[in-house]
């Protein structure tokens, strides 16, 4: 671990009723010059203050320092914020209990293999959106984004004398969109050429 710079710990416990002397032991004991405790979930980054404050004042070459990584994220996602928020700062994240520590090769490499493995897991992710929408499809009960409305088409059933309640339902669009192609062909902003009765 880092020895020749401040070290920051940060004990957390899921809720008031556990104990975070065995965390805050084990930090103390890791150098850490201050130990910053909080007692919520860990399911989100949300709420989580004390964290916030670490991440926001930590200076470069400086440690956060949790006993095991389940302690600071629950997710690879929220692993990954972490992880970027102190780079972006220059500072580094060691675990006493795990072989983590960022300010070393393996320690970055180590964070280079999450990082692959989010991927992964994110393009999987994507793979089975696109056969759940490929299968809908087959199934006919997915219907995608609603059509961009045709504009020129409105326009141009109104210069055949169509009403704008007869074009809004076989369109199915509102009356209100009619009008306001209709309002853009009075204006000239329209196709050019069509009457507007």
């Amino acid at each position: 671990m880092n020895s020749s710079s401040a070290k920051i710990g940060y004990a957390r416990t899921s809720t008031v009723d556990q104990n975070l002397d065995a965390q805050i032991a084990a930090l103390t004991a890791a150098g850490c010059g201050m130990v910053r405790r909080e007692q919520k979930s860990g399911a989100s980054l949300e709420d989580r203050s004390e964290l916030k404050t670490i991440l926001d004042f930590i200076h470069p070459g400086e440690t956060l320092v949790v006993t095991r990584i389940d302690r600071l994220a629950r997710s690879m996602r929220d692993l990954q914020i972490i992880v970027a928020r102190l780079k972006e700062k220059g500072a580094h994240l060691a675990a006493t209990e795990q072989p983590v520590d960022t300010s070393t090769a393996a320690g970055k490499a180590f964070f280079d293999m999450l990082g692959v493995f989010a991927e992964f897991e994110t393009n999987l992710r994507r793979e089975r959106q696109a056969e759940g929408i490929k299968a809908a499809r087959q199934r006919g009960v997915y219907r995608g984004r609603p059509p961009k409305i045709d504009m020129t088409e409105i326009q141009t059933r109104l210069g055949k004398g169509q009403t704008p309640t007869q074009i809004a339902h076989d369109l199915g669009i509102s009356r209100g969109t009619v009008y306001k192609a209709k309002a853009q062909m009075t204006s000239g902003d329209g196709s050019a050429g069509l009457e507007t009765s």
